[in-house]
């Protein structure tokens, strides 16, 4: 595994009177996918939500590039370079394609300020998103507003994705679309940390993998060597990754 780009260290978060992680130890290396696993309710999403600053880590540690993030304001986290698609997609249904785009750019006041060039590439992977521009959000349908939570959350270059089961709810050939683009954005100096319920979307794109149950990371490693390992994810997920080819 290579140097970290980020790093929980026990970290514990509270939401209201319920204790939710448990200490969580993670590290997401520079330059790879790790996948984050783990039955409903292990903990995934709040992981995703207290890196963000979206809910406050009670105790622990998460520092990102170098730098203590723990305490930080949401605004200040994204400025550093992390951009977040949540499981909702967070998708602004009466804005137009390219006003939810335009959200995302810190540098732009008009679409016409939009990275020209970084445009065409993402349009290449997302090609709805050139074809409904100028369409209202809303009326696109979940597969295509999926494609414009990542769209949106890339249309800067940014240091590092977080994901929330991003193939959730999607037909198997926009499915495939995804896996298609997220192995060309790992071709890029972005990593990614990606929740994931589809297990074979899992195994086709993580280099590591981490495993949650009861708030906590109960394994870590490559993803490759728990694909191998039919008594282990058996063990850790309760299921065999071969029966979801």
């Amino acid at each position: 595994m290579s140097t970290p780009l980020l790093q929980l260290e026990g970290v514990h978060t509270h939401i209201g009177a319920y204790h939710i992680l448990h200490g969580v130890d993670l590290q997401v290396a520079q330059g790879e996918l790790t996948v984050l696993l783990g039955r409903n309710g292990a903990g995934k999403t709040t992981t995703l939500r207290t890196i963000m600053g979206l809910w406050s880590a009670s105790s622990g540690s998460i520092h990102f590039d170098g730098q203590d993030m723990t305490a930080r304001a949401t605004p200040d986290i994204a400025q550093s370079g992390i951009a977040y698609v949540p499981e909702n997609m967070g998708v602004f249904g009466d804005l137009t394609v390219a006003e939810n785009m335009l959200l995302a750019a810190r540098g732009a006041q008009r679409a016409e300020d939009l990275d020209a060039a970084r445009l065409e590439w993402i349009f290449g992977l997302f090609p709805a998103m050139k074809r409904f521009w100028e369409h209202p959000a809303g009326l696109l349908s979940g597969g295509q507003k999926q494609m414009l939570a990542v769209a949106r959350a890339i249309v800067e270059p940014r240091k590092l994705l977080l994901v929330d089961e991003p193939s959730k709810g999607l037909a198997p050939a926009i499915i495939q679309n995804m896996i298609s683009a997220f192995r060309e954005l790992k071709q890029t100096d972005t990593t990614i940390l990606l929740v994931e319920q589809n297990f074979n979307f899992a195994r086709q794109l993580g280099d590591q993998v981490a495993v949650m149950d009861g708030g906590r990371v109960v394994h870590a490693g490559s993803m490759a060597a728990l694909a191998e390992d039919e008594d282990l994810q058996q063990h850790l997920l309760g299921l065999s990754l071969a029966s979801h080819q």
